[in-house]
């Protein structure tokens, strides 16, 4: 059994490029609908490397927290101030970049240099996620009169970002086989 295991490892690193594929042509698909963009708006309006691409900030009286829609609710009025936030652009040119990085990270089953990008993309994309740890306050249990909240008490937003640092070590395992693949194509 151990010596299969071992003799299994590229097999396995296959099917870790398809179930990143999987993850980011699902979860960027999911970026075109309207549930989906009002949702990522706490993490992007407080990321210092996103917050930049939306028209209204965290500074501004009129901010998201007063626009929320709950996921499967459609507000009219929120709708239409997340048009003029930049919400639903932001999240349709974010989407079409996560599936493009499991795209390329599919690809490295057959093409190295592909995959070797898309590891390594998928690894920066996973540390600008997991600042969302540090930049979100809806990451972690508000403080509702209840005994646990805060720090390390994570929400359900926080549970969602902290799973990326399976991501990105899943992004540097298949670019360090990608490397290892250009290595040994270019001594034969």
């Amino acid at each position: 059994m151990l010596e299969l295991l071992a003799n299994s490892q590229r097999k396995f690193i296959h099917l870790l490029r398809i179930g990143i594929f999987i993850v980011m042509a699902w979860i960027g698909g999911l970026k075109a609908y309207q549930y989906e963009a009002d949702g990522i708006i706490p993490f992007v309006a407080n990321s210092p490397f996103m917050s930049f691409f939306l028209n209204h900030k965290v500074s501004d009286g009129d901010n998201y927290k007063l626009h929320k829609n709950k996921e499967g609710e459609a507000v009219a009025e929120n709708i239409k101030w997340h048009e003029t936030n930049g919400t639903y652009a932001f999240s349709y040119g974010l989407g079409t970049v996560i599936v493009a990085f499991g795209i390329l990270v599919l690809l490295g089953i057959w093409f190295p240099k592909i995959g070797l990008i898309g590891g390594i993309l998928t690894f920066g994309m996973s540390i600008v996620t997991l600042t969302f740890l540090i930049t979100t306050p809806e990451a972690w249990v508000p403080n509702l009169g209840g005994p646990d909240h805060g720090f390390p008490y994570l929400s359900a937003a926080g549970r969602l970002v902290i799973k990326d640092i399976i991501m990105l070590g899943a992004g540097l395992v298949t670019a360090s086989d990608s490397a290892k693949q250009l290595i040994l194509n270019r001594e034969k």
